[in-house]
């Protein structure tokens, strides 16, 4: 009969932290095995000594490298693969032999673990039981003695080995995070921290739970000093400290974008905004679009009242409020960014910071469900004669269309406005071809999303409403019917200029 194999989880240094079914198992064993270093001092050994007995049989582990320098052909991960082979094989002949053996794992068995290495090698040829574990995420919380994550909050759990641009941007769209394997990786990981403006929200803990544990902002640590059990924790700005009360006094206001429709084309900066504002403001069709969190005020308004809005967002930054602006799709086209930074210029409101995040555009959105109309020349335009004379409308449309540019129709007709996506029609065939393909992209990202590609000659205006974006063909815009779909892409070659073909 073969052996059990046990992963022992210890919990993250204090050895009254380990869980009494792990003790009671310690104790039990024939084989207690243990991963260390080349000078074959263990810490989980250390940590599980209260529970052992005399009589058995100590299994050490030993890592054939600690860093990526080795001579292996297959480099440190080829190294440390035969390594855990040839450890699993010598776990393997005690099982075999009919032992019980219990594998220690600081912390948890399955969590940043060099336990799974050999779980994954045994599982299928033996009775394996895993035993979890305190880990040390928990305990490092513990030591600053605040909530991690609270209410909605989220945590992310981030190796400090990633990527100094992929640290940056999954800070930049967490809540709470907590950042493990430091070490070396130390002065990689508070550039990063800097670079996402974290460091001043971020706590040090160095070996929790143990009598010589530490606890200090990051921005006190001598990079030098830290070693390989040591953690980052960053708590959830409901219940963080270091995001001073002075960052949250000083008011600003930051107009993002949505995208057009779909949650998924939020980006995670306009997210991470949303979520630290103090006041949400903006027209209440696309305040419905966002869950607030608990505390936060919004200030929903009619869509005429661009300027009116913008001074209130001002006026709440000017009090201290922390404002975010909420436009659909790209602030900074046909929304609020230009209201917010024109209103912005009044001396009243001269010293009040205001940012623009962007979003992703209605045409970009409409453009990439019909392939690739935008892929060359494009122009912007709105239909809306609310601000601007109808006059100047038409003028820019014949322009773009002397260009032989592509045109995004914005805002092409509305309750109110009904004729004029009939006079754009009109426009359109005395300029271009009747058969010049037309898209008409309504509601995208949305519960109602649809796409028709017709022409010039067939679109009905009575089709069109304030939802629809319409995206017209230049001269090089093909419509390809296709057995996967049709698709419309414009060409970026020209054969000769417009002006002569």
């Amino acid at each position: 009969m073969t052996g059990k194999l046990w992963g022992v989880g210890l919990g993250p240094g204090d050895s009254e932290l380990v869980t009494v079914k792990a003790a009671r198992v310690i104790g039990e064993v024939d084989v207690v095995a243990y991963h260390c270093a080349r000078h074959g001092r263990s810490i989980a050994r250390s940590v599980a000594a209260p529970y052992l007995r005399s009589g058995q049989i100590e299994e050490k582990l030993m890592y054939p490298v600690t860093t990526e320098s080795t001579d292996h052909p297959g480099g440190y991960r080829g190294a440390l693969a035969d390594f855990y082979t040839s450890a699993a094989q010598t776990l393997a002949q005690h099982l075999s032999a009919g032992r019980s053996v219990a594998l220690l794992a600081e912390g948890d068995p399955l969590f940043y673990s060099s336990y799974m290495h050999m779980h994954k090698r045994l599982v299928t040829d033996f009775d394996t039981e895993i035993i979890p574990g305190v880990t040390s995420v928990s305990a490092s919380s513990a030591a600053t003695g605040l909530p991690l994550v609270e209410a909605d909050e989220t945590l992310t759990v981030l190796p400090g080995t990633l990527p100094k641009d992929e640290l940056v941007r999954r800070l930049r769209d967490s809540d709470a995070v907590a950042i493990m394997k430091l070490g070396r990786t130390f002065p990689d990981v508070v550039a990063a921290l800097t670079e996402a403006g974290r460091l001043e929200q971020a706590w040090y803990v160095e070996r929790a739970s143990t009598p010589t544990q530490k606890v200090i902002p990051v921005a006190d640590v001598d990079a030098s000093t830290v070693p390989y059990f040591s953690m980052i924790v960053i708590p959830g700005e409901l219940n963080n400290p270091l995001i001073s009360e002075s960052s949250h006094d000083s008011g600003q206001v930051v107009v993002v974008g949505l995208g057009p429709g779909a949650d998924r084309w939020t980006t995670p900066e306009v997210r991470t905004e949303l979520a630290q504002a103090t006041d949400l403001v903006g027209y209440k069709t696309y305040l419905n679009r966002i869950t607030p969190r608990a505390g936060q005020r919004l200030h929903a308004s009619d869509n005429k009242v661009e300027s009116e809005r913008a001074c209130m967002a001002l006026d709440l930054a000017k009090g201290g409020a922390r404002v975010v602006v909420v436009s659909s799709g790209d602030p900074g086209v046909f929304a609020m960014a230009a209201a917010v930074i024109e209103e912005a210029a009044d001396d009243q409101w001269r010293e009040v910071p205001v940012r623009v995040v962007p979003g992703v555009t209605a045409a970009n959105a409409v453009a990439s469900l019909a392939g690739a109309p935008l892929g060359h020349d494009y122009a912007v335009i709105s239909l809306s004669d609310r601000l601007k004379s109808w006059d100047v409308v038409a003028d820019r449309v014949r322009a773009a269309l002397r260009a032989d540019l592509v045109l995004a129709i914005y805002n092409p007709g509305s309750a109110s406005r009904t004729w004029q996506v009939a006079e754009l029609k009109d426009i359109l065939l005395q300029q271009i071809a009747g058969a010049t393909p037309v898209i008409l992209g309504r509601d995208v990202g949305g519960p109602e999303q649809s796409l028709v590609i017709t022409t010039v000659s067939d679109l009905d205006p009575a089709s069109v409403d304030m939802r629809t974006l319409l995206i017209i063909g230049s001269t090089t815009t093909t419509v390809v019917d296709r057995v996967g779909g049709q698709a419309v892409f414009t060409n970026r070659r020209y054969s000769a200029s417009p002006a002569t073909q």
